[in-house]
């Protein structure tokens, strides 16, 4: 399914309420960001310092409202604990809300895709089996393409018509999220994969929760994984709208997140033994690679724009 925007697991740490609480912390977003979310917080690196801020301060305000979920020890404490942070969109004073308000002001970042955000995050407070595709995908906007639209214009985004690609980005994140953690999500009692898919391929969603798999489970995965690369070279076609540093900050965090769909290939599919995990190093080896996808891509451009 196509998901259009809508016009205009460690834990962080929620900012601590303090005298000084109603001033910005960009570098307590940096943490954030650096700590919980390495291909990204990388990633970052290519972009100047105001728009790096920036991006780190919107993963902060979207990395708390998702642990705020996660670590709640009953549903209602967790929904009030939402609920206070989504105030602050309107009433900022922690210094995470601050430096995102501020970063939404200065780069005309819309309000309606963080609440959409938080509105998926209260959908893990009831987990619920998705039957297609198209209900998985509807989450995975709310959670994750969502983001993609809150940081399309701290990237540079030129264009209203690259916004999708934008959402796919984030779509294929999520569902390589979902399947890096098919084990661990088994052991919380939670299955993401499409019911229709599990069936398609002979899987009993029950095996699967009890972390012994049935039916086909590797060509699950394979197919699940080719869906993900399929969105991931979606969103590329959306990269071009994007500024020069935008554009590389963007594929180097895609390049980078989907490799951990071939690590998996590589373990053999076997994603209840450990999580698969991509090594800094091998990271930091795949960034020519994405330097020279950069030039290819934006090679055209430059020629068209007169800069060569």
């Amino acid at each position: 399914m196509a998901v259009r925007p809508r016009p205009a697991r460690s834990q962080a740490t929620p900012p601590a309420r303090t005298a000084a609480s109603d001033r910005v912390d960009w570098e307590h977003c940096a943490a954030i960001a650096r700590a919980h979310g390495q291909t990204f917080f990388l990633a970052s690196r290519f972009l100047p310092p105001d728009r790096r801020r920036a991006i780190h301060a919107t993963y902060a305000y979207c990395r708390i409202a998702d642990d705020l979920a996660d670590r709640a020890t009953d549903r209602a404490a967790a929904g009030r604990a939402l609920d206070a942070w989504e105030r602050q969109l309107d009433h900022p004073t922690d210094p995470v809300a601050v430096a995102f308000a501020i970063t939404r002001a200065r780069y005309g970042v819309p309000e309606a895709p963080a609440r959409d955000l938080l509105a998926g995050v209260r959908m893990d407070l009831s987990p619920r089996r998705f039957a297609t595709w198209d209900e998985l995908s509807g989450y995975c906007y709310r959670v994750a393409g969502t983001v993609g639209l809150l940081v399309a214009p701290i990237l540079g985004c030129r264009d209203a018509a690259a916004l999708p690609h934008a959402v796919e980005l984030g779509l294929a994140m999520q569902l390589t999220n979902i399947l890096r953690d098919i084990g661990e999500d088994a052991r919380q009692g939670r299955l993401y994969l499409p019911l229709e898919d599990l069936a398609a391929f002979d899987c009993d969603p029950e095996a699967v929760l009890a972390g012994r798999p049935d039916g086909r489970f590797a060509p699950l995965l394979a197919f699940e994984i080719a869906r993900a690369r399929a969105l991931y070279a979606g969103a590329r076609r959306g990269m071009p709208a994007l500024a020069p540093a935008g554009r590389l900050a963007a594929m180097a965090g895609s390049d980078l997140y989907a490799t951990i769909l071939t690590t998996i290939e590589k373990k053999e599919y076997d994603v209840f033994s450990g999580r698969a995990y991509v090594p800094a190093r091998r990271k930091l080896g795949a960034l020519p690679g994405v330097a020279a996808a950069f030039v290819r891509l934006s090679w055209p451009r430059t020629v068209a724009d007169g800069r060569a």
